[in-house]
């Protein structure tokens, strides 16, 4: 059976601060991240295994934990340049983005659409 083959699965492991992939029972990436006393999520660092490249996977895991931050009402600050990147190609429903640099805020908002 193949990873694409096998069942994705994204989970929060609040123990190592992260975001994990598994595909069946294989972890195959993680996004790492921060969380804040006044309930932001920095997110820092992002990575897919080698074994597991080329698939679409960092997408996958980028938009079940970025909603998983969105439905806990928690505000996302993208530090990782993956997950700035996802978020600037992709809407997550309810997502508060905490853009930690103002050119990242102008450069994501929508013709018409102020950043904040």
């Amino acid at each position: 059976m193949t990873a694409t083959e096998e069942t994705l699965t994204v989970t929060r492991n609040e123990q190592q601060n992260r975001y994990e992939l598994y595909a069946g029972d294989t972890l195959a990436g993680f996004a790492a991240f921060e969380t804040t006393a006044d309930g932001r999520v920095r997110f820092t660092h992002t990575q897919i295994d080698r074994a597991f490249r080329g698939r679409g996977l960092a997408d996958v895991l980028a938009s079940d934990a970025l909603s998983d931050v969105a439905q806990r009402g928690e505000a996302i600050v993208p530090i990782c340049p993956f997950i700035a990147s996802y978020l600037k190609d992709n809407e997550i429903a309810g997502a508060v983005i905490d853009w930690p640099n103002e050119d990242d805020a102008e450069d994501a908002a929508t013709p018409g659409e102020s950043p904040a």
